[in-house]
């Protein structure tokens, strides 16, 4: 790249493409929330970000993107993680297809966009390579257009996106990854008209509404062959859904509600990290509560403890077959569900992660892994043997010890006797909700060199009166704990003594195999209640914490993130962290090649 061109670029986002541009090692495509499709949370080959490399000077801001486009007088902001393909050619128009490695964005006002994420000869880092308005008429004004994380399917070259128009509503899009054209066949029309027709839901007669009343909040997931992308729904007053559509035929091919009566709207599946899905194409999805039902008074009626095909409050294991589409193989509630229920401190605002096990050291090496849900509990599952009924729910318990979650032989504090691990405290079963509540992140996995499988939650314990002040810690290490002759369970490992987040987003783990381990958070800055929108609007914080010392490296300065969404995480790959805003922002080593 040479000075004159360098100078006519003329922008401070664009001038660290004037570098030289070196050969660097590649990077680690990022198709999915949370890295794969078991959300581990976890980059295992990370080799230039280091614990003294970024606790260095050299580390800081690269580069920004331009403003994303707005809608009206509401600017864009990012629920939606920023993805990342490290080689792909790009068909700009007016030019010849180019190799570049790119992050993809989704934003609230409706638009999908392909960033380059390093400099070339020609087209400096942050440059637009293209861009696809979704819609023109993004629901809310622009604040709803894009909230779920898209996911990409590398293998057939394309990215999928679900998006609300105020006409339409919601719909899946299929995008070709090159040149961000629609593909044949999309989208497909995520509405009462396809998921109420006979046959589709497995779980009774509820009915999708056919008005504006569900967010699509979640991340999205593919089955292990990609014929099907899993979709999913949360809202009140309504009752949460599953969606599976069928990524051949573009139609949507099977559903499975929360509930199974339209009038019981609890359940609803929105934690930022969607459905888990395994090896074996097995979905895994956490239901929620309903806040309405708990200012409404309701209590333990709200949650409906009695009604089969009630899911709400509960972590549901679903296969998806070609023939026979979506049913209930497995299900777990925790002991107190009326209880925090029926103060919606639901276990959905977190997503299950999946983690398997060298068998020779426990009795379950596939375990499924929550945390920390409003409550901010901890809860570990053998997910071969989820340990609920096919039909109902178990009654309301106030034992911890019945809890059907593996749990430590130690009694815990907060009851006297064994039950779910507490992480973000004090306990309670009463304040939840709001910013009342602990956490609505998705957990990390991560295993040192040592073998110990480790996680890593954030969220923020509580003070003050009603529990609605954040404090410390807000970042906890737990152990799964294994013999070869038991099951597994967790234990507290460590707590940062300092850190306060407000709202953080899921954590997300680099590292080079099991060295140099960093845990990075992307805090909101701000409590859930705090406007996206307005003079006041939070402008987040980048922290990055040693995964071993559990110290503090570095976090970004004051103001230097702009205003974003909510529940989002940093993208990491090839020595560069990616972090959705109102833009793409880029932090690495500086004058180092990227």
């Amino acid at each position: 790249m040479n000075a004159k061109w360098c100078a006519l670029l003329g922008m401070s986002l664009l001038a660290t493409a004037c570098s030289s541009l070196p050969t660097r090692s590649a990077g680690v495509d990022k198709l999915t929330y949370h890295g794969d499709a078991a959300r581990s949370g976890w980059n295992s080959r990370e080799q230039s970000l280091t614990p003294a490399s970024v606790a260095s000077a050299e580390f800081g801001l690269l580069w920004s993107s331009e403003v994303f486009d707005g809608f009206g007088n509401t600017p864009p902001r990012l629920f939606a993680t920023p993805l990342y393909v490290d080689r792909i050619g790009i068909r700009r128009a007016g030019s010849a297809p180019q190799t570049h490695s790119v992050v993809y964005a989704a934003s609230t006002t409706g638009f999908v966009y392909a960033i380059n994420a390093r400099a070339t000869q020609s087209v400096a880092a942050g440059a637009v390579l293209w861009r696809r308005q979704l819609t023109a008429n993004p629901c809310t004004r622009g604040s709803f257009g894009v909230l779920g994380t898209p996911v990409i399917d590398l293998r057939r070259q394309r990215i999928y996106v679900a998006s609300c128009d105020d006409t339409q509503l919601w719909t899946a899009a299929a995008l070709d990854l090159h040149s961000g054209e629609m593909l044949p066949g999309w989208p497909v029309r995520l509405d009462a008209a396809a998921i109420n027709a006979p046959g589709i839901n497995h779980n009774g007669g509820n009915q999708f509404p056919d008005k504006f009343a569900h967010l699509q909040r979640s991340a999205l997931n593919l089955s292990p062959d990609g014929r099907r992308l899993y979709v999913t729904f949360g809202a009140e007053p309504t009752s949460g859904w599953l969606i599976s559509v069928d990524t051949v035929a573009h139609r949507v091919a099977s559903a499975f509600s929360a509930t199974a009566k339209t009038d019981e709207g609890v359940g609803g599946m929105w934690a930022s990290g969607g459905p888990a899905v395994d090896s074996r194409g097995h979905v895994y999805v956490s239901t929620g509560s309903s806040v309405l039902n708990t200012l409404a008074g309701k209590g333990v009626a709200g949650v409906f403890p009695d009604s089969p095909g009630n899911w709400g409050q509960s972590i549901i294991e679903l296969r998806d077959s070609q023939a026979d589409g979506l049913e209930l193989a497995g299900s777990y509630t925790p002991f107190d569900y009326c209880q925090t229920g029926a103060h919606d401190m639901d276990i959905g605002s977190s997503s299950p992660v999946l983690i398997d096990l060298d068998p020779r050291k426990t009795q379950t090496p596939h375990l499924l892994a929550l945390g920390g849900g409003k409550q901010g509990n901890a809860y570990l599952l053998d997910r071969e043997h989820l340990p609920g009924s096919l039909s109902k729910r178990q009654p309301c318990s106030s034992d911890s010890a019945s809890d059907a979650s593996l749990l430590a032989p130690d009694a815990q504090p907060q009851f006297g006797k064994p039950g779910p691990l507490n992480v973000f405290g004090p306990y309670t079963d009463e304040y939840g909700m709001g910013d009342q509540a602990r956490s609505r992140t998705t957990l990390a996995h991560f295993r040192d060199s040592a073998g110990t499988e480790l996680l890593f939650l954030t969220g923020s314990s509580k003070s003050g009166e009603k529990f609605t002040v954040s404090a410390a810690p807000g970042l906890a290490r737990l152990k799964v704990v294994t013999d070869p002759a038991k099951p597994a369970y967790l234990a507290i490992d460590a707590l940062h003594p300092t850190l306060v987040f407000q709202n953080p987003g899921s954590p997300v783990v680099t590292s080079n195999g099991s060295k140099d381990a960093i845990v990075w958070v992307l805090d909101a800055n701000k409590p859930r209640s705090a406007a996206l929108y307005g003079a006041d609007a939070p402008q987040p914080v980048l922290y990055a914490v040693d995964a071993t010392t559990m110290q503090l490296l570095w976090r970004s300065s004051p103001g230097e993130l702009h205003t974003s969404g909510k529940y989002n995480e940093p993208t990491i790959s090839g020595g560069v962290v990616y972090v959705g805003t109102d833009r793409i922002q880029a932090f690495g080593l500086r004058g180092k090649a990227q």
